[in-house]
C-alpha cells in the first residue's frame, strides 16, 4: 500500500495543478477572511439589522477564520475528480492497475491520498485566513483566539476539505467524462445543492431534511450562522453530527466509486 501512496503523490505534486491550486486557496482564505472581518465589524452589521452577524469574539473569529472554506471544499471537489478522471481520459488508468493489480488497492491508496492532500490544502488556506484575519480583527479591537472552539473549527477545516476531495473522486468515476463531471460536481456544490437545502427550510417536511445535505453538514461543522430566505438562523446539526453526515456522504460516494472501478473493464 505505501508504494500505492507514494506514487499518488507522485503524479499529483508532479503536475502544475498542485501549485496552482495552491495560490487560489492561499489567496480566496486571505481574502474572504479580510472580507468577512470588515463587514460583520463594521457599523452597519453591528445595528439592529445585524441579526445573524456573530454576537461573540469567539463566532466572530470563526467565521472569519472559515469564510474561505466554502471555496476551499470546491477546489478539492475539483481535485478529487480530476484526480481520477484524468486518468481515464488519457488512459493512463490502464497504466496504473497494470503496476499495481489490486484495483482495491489502487482505490485505497487514492483515498488516502485525498484526505492527506485536502488536509494540506486545508492548511494552506488556514493559513492565509487566519494571518489576514488576524490582523484586521486585531486592529478592531477584538480577540481573534477568545476559546478552544475556534481550535476546533479550525481541526475541522482540515477534514471538511479532505471529505469533499472524497466526495470529488466518487463523481469522477460515477461520470464518466471529465469535463462533465467536473462541471456538474461543481454546480450540484455550489448552487444546486445550497439552495435546495434553502428551500426545504422553508416547509414542514422539509426542515427535518436539511440539516443533513452537504453544504449543511459543512456549515455545522463550522459552527457557521447561515440564514434562510426570510433572514431566519436556518436550524442546524451540532459539529460532530456533522462531521459524521458529511463522512458518511464521503464515504458512499468514494465505495460506490471504488466498487465501480473494480467491476469495470479498463481498455
Amino acid at each position: 500500500m505505501t508504494p500505492a501512496i507514494r506514487a499518488e503523490f507522485r503524479k499529483f505534486f508532479t503536475t502544475r495543478l498542485w501549485w496552482g491550486m495552491a495560490i487560489a486557496v492561499v489567496l480566496s482564505g486571505a481574502a474572504f477572511a479580510v472580507l468577512f472581518a470588515l463587514v460583520f465589524t463594521s457599523d452597519i452589521a453591528r445595528g439592529p439589522q445585524g441579526a445573524a452577524v456573530p454576537q461573540t469574539d469567539a463566532d466572530l473569529a470563526k467565521a472569519v477564520f472559515t469564510g474561505g472554506i466554502q471555496v476551499g471544499y470546491l477546489l478539492t471537489l475539483a481535485i478529487g475528480v480530476m484526480t481520477i478522471g484524468a486518468e481515464y481520459r488519457h488512459q493512463t488508468i490502464t497504466a496504473t492497475f497494470l503496476a499495481v493489480p489490486r484495483r482495491g488497492r489502487v482505490m485505497g491508496a487514492k483515498v488516502l491520498s485525498l484526505l492527506v492532500i485536502g488536509a494540506f490544502y486545508g492548511v494552506l488556506s488556514l493559513a492565509g485566513a487566519v494571518g489576514a484575519g488576524t490582523l484586521v480583527l486585531t486592529a478592531k479591537g477584538h480577540q481573534p483566539f477568545a476559546d478552544s472552539s475556534i481550535w476546533r473549527a479550525l481541526a475541522l477545516s482540515l477534514l471538511i476539505l479532505g471529505l469533499w476531495a472524497l466526495i470529488g473522486l466518487g463523481a469522477g468515476i460515477l461520470i464518466p467524462n471529465q469535463v462533465a463531471a467536473l462541471l456538474i460536481s461543481i454546480a450540484v456544490a455550489w448552487i444546486v445543492e445550497p439552495v435546495l437545502g434553502l428551500v426545504l427550510a422553508l416547509t414542514d417536511w422539509g426542515q427535518n431534511i436539511s440539516p443533513y445535505l452537504p453544504s449543511r453538514a459543512t456549515a455545522a461543522m463550522l459552527e457557521s450562522t447561515g440564514g434562510g430566505f426570510d433572514g431566519q438562523p436556518v436550524e442546524q446539526l451540532s459539529w460532530w453530527a456533522g462531521a459524521l453526515v458529511l463522512a458518511a456522504y464521503a464515504a458512499v460516494m468514494a465505495g460506490l466509486g471504488t466498487w465501480r472501478t473494480v467491476r469495470r473493464d479498463i481498455a
